[in-house]
């Protein structure tokens, strides 16, 4: 049966619309670094390498190759990793051509760096980009987190990120970093931008 992570994992991904704790287990990624707004081409580009890379692992049997333990599933969503350069920190406004960014996608736990390594080489041979050089592989366990899901425009996620604020406080919590993820539930190419859904998430610990 075909994993489908929205119906598999809701508690990781299809959370309520307000701020609930959440352990987040150690996953496997694929990733890539950048810096600078998303709006800019770059970004697509880099958002580009990462799904040549996801859909060259999950289509390998059709190619005659199935990985150890391999099962079909639903490509993971893409993730990122969200933070502000030096500069951006000290401006009084925020900028996003200051932000700087680890996005990703998840990989199933039969993905192994030398599945991965057979996925780059094949994604080179059929999709050359000099950014795929750019692409690690790796594990990321966040721990004990906030989070809760954003509907509305990418722009307007400063409200939610001030209630889950207020739920950390009100919980005795602490944030643990300035960075926080983002998980982009929807499509945007075919979404309105007051209907998008996005996962906001913060690590958290104990006062």
């Amino acid at each position: 049966m075909k994993h489908e992570w929205r119906k598999k994992e809701k508690n990781y991904y299809i959370p309520k619309a307000k701020p609930e704790i959440v352990n987040m287990e150690k996953f496997k990624f694929i990733q890539i670094k950048g810096s600078g707004s998303p709006n800019n081409e770059e970004f697509s580009e880099r958002v580009g390498v990462l799904y040549s890379l996801a859909y060259a692992i999950k289509m390998m049997p059709k190619k005659g190759i199935t990985p150890d333990g391999y099962f079909d599933y639903t490509v993971y969503p893409l993730e990122g990793i969200w933070d502000l350069d030096e500069e951006g920190r000290l401006k009084n406004e925020f900028d996003k051509n200051n932000l700087v960014y680890n996005i990703m996608i998840r990989q199933p736990d039969f993905v192994t760096k030398e599945v991965f390594d057979l996925a780059m080489e094949m994604t080179k041979k059929k999709k050359p980009n000099k950014l795929l050089d750019d692409v690690v592989f790796g594990e990321i366990e966040e721990g004990m987190c906030v989070q809760m899901m954003h509907i509305g425009p990418y722009d307007d996620e400063y409200k939610s990120f001030e209630v889950m604020k207020e739920f950390i406080k009100d919980n005795n919590l602490v944030i643990k970093s300035l960075a926080h993820r983002e998980i982009y539930i929807s499509d945007v190419r075919k979404t309105a931008p007051e209907k998008l859904k996005t996962v906001l998430r913060y690590m958290v610990e104990d006062k």
